[in-house]
This record gives C-alpha cells, sequence and structure tokens, in this order.
C-alpha cells in the first residue's frame, strides 16, 4: 500500500524489534499495530516517547473510546481504527508528515569547506566527497540535522544502536573518533565538539533559523 506512493518501509516483526529499527532507521513516522507478538503495543509506544520524537500513528481494532483516549495520552498523534481505506491512511499519514521539522532542501554549510546535504545524504569536505559506514552515517545524521546544538548522548545512542544501547557509550566514543578521523583534513575535534559529559555538537557556521529549526525539535535530556 505504501511503498507504490513512494515511501521505503522498514517492517518490524515484534515491539522489540520496532524499537531498533525506529534508532536504526530513523522514520519520518511510525505506524504502530497495538497487537503485538511480544506484548502491548502501549509499552512499546511509552517507550518511543522516553528518547524518540518521531509521530506515531496508532493502528487498532480496538473501537472503544477509553482505548483511543489512553494510546493518544501514551504519545500517538494520531489513532485508526480497523477496517481502513488506503486513501484514508495515506491522508493520516501525510497530516503527520507537514507537522514534520523542516529539512533545508540544500545543502548547509557545516563549517569551512564541511557540506552537507540533509536531503540528499552527501557530504563533501573541500569539495572531495566523505563516505561513512552506515553507523557513522547514522550518527553523524542526527549532529547534522541539530548543527549548531548540543545532542545528548542518549539521543545519539539511540539513534545508532535503537533499544539495546545502554552499555554502548565506549562504542559512541569511538564512533565519533572514527568520524572526526574522516573529517580529519581540517580538524575533526574542532568540527565534532565534545560538549562536557553530556553530548556532542556539530559546528555550524551560521545560526541556524527558528522556522528550519524549531526548538521543540531538539533533543532533550
Amino acid at each position: 500500500m505504501l511503498e507504490p506512493k513512494g515511501y521505503r518501509v522498514y517492517e518490524a516483526e515484534s515491539g522489540e524489534d520496532g524499537l531498533n529499527k525506529a534508532g536504526e532507521c530513523r522514520p519520518d513516522v511510525i505506524v504502530l499495530e497495538l497487537r503485538l507478538s511480544d506484548g502491548d503495543g502501549l509499552r512499546v509506544l511509552q517507550s518511543l516517547q522516553e528518547w524518540s520524537q518521531t509521530p506515531v500513528l496508532v493502528l487498532s481494532e480496538q473501537t472503544e473510546e477509553e482505548a483511543k483516549v489512553a494510546a493518544l495520552d501514551a504519545g500517538a498523534r494520531d489513532y485508526l481504527t480497523k477496517p481502513f481505506s488506503c486513501a484514508e491512511l495515506l491522508a493520516r499519514l501525510r497530516v503527520l508528515q507537514r507537522a514534520l521539522p523542516n529539512v533545508p532542501d540544500g545543502p548547509l554549510l557545516i563549517e569551512g569547506e564541511l557540506v552537507v546535504n540533509l536531503a540528499t545524504h552527501e557530504i563533501t569536505l573541500g569539495g572531495r566527497s566523505i563516505k561513512l559506514t552506515p553507523k557513522e552515517e547514522a550518527l553523524f545524521y542526527v549532529l547534522a540535522r541539530y548543527a549548531g546544538r548540543v545532542v545528548t548522548c542518549e539521543h545519539l545512542l539511540r539513534s545508532v544502536w535503537g533499544i539495546h544501547s545502554n552499555d554502548k557509550l565506549h562504542d559512541l566514543r569511538v564512533l565519533i573518533w572514527h568520524v572526526r578521523k574522516k573529517l580529519g583534513a581540517y580538524g575533526g575535534e574542532k568540527l565534532i565538539r565534545t560538549e562536557g559529559s553530556l553530548g556532542y555538537c556539530l559546528a555550524l557556521s551560521a545560526k541556524p533559523d527558528a522556522e528550519t529549526y524549531p526548538a521543540n525539535a531538539y533533543p532533550m535530556t
């Protein structure tokens, strides 16, 4: 239903798998079924709210008002009951997408000669393309999306390793080191600053405007 309309779809077979995919794939919208093979979808929804700002559309056979209220109170942005039409699902997804923080369409000058295009996932340094591994890319694009702002270690850990990230702080530091090394021609530590024990910040040449980077889009501790 979604892929023919141009959506890239990541499927998860369980709630735990879904939480991992949410961290690894960084989707624009999450469609969550409340009846899951490994537990209650509401618990998955509550877990997502602890670290993710991705809007969630809940699908459920439950039509009772109490079920809808419980899902919305747990953090769902919308609730769609089964059966539903393709047209209605697509319309609700469009509404959620319109509420997403804007991502610049063109290249974003981070600092010096480092240029990042968030729309096409292209990175160049002095005109030279920078190649990153999947985990390095997941890390870098979170920093780039919030360039000029501090991104907490917790947010970075969840974005790269999903829910199984509690013991990955050392791995995060190693990953930061590798990305800095690839940016070393300009000065990796200058580009990716360590902000005490809080997290990391990608340097930005110009201060982001409020429309492109609204205050509520930034990761919070």
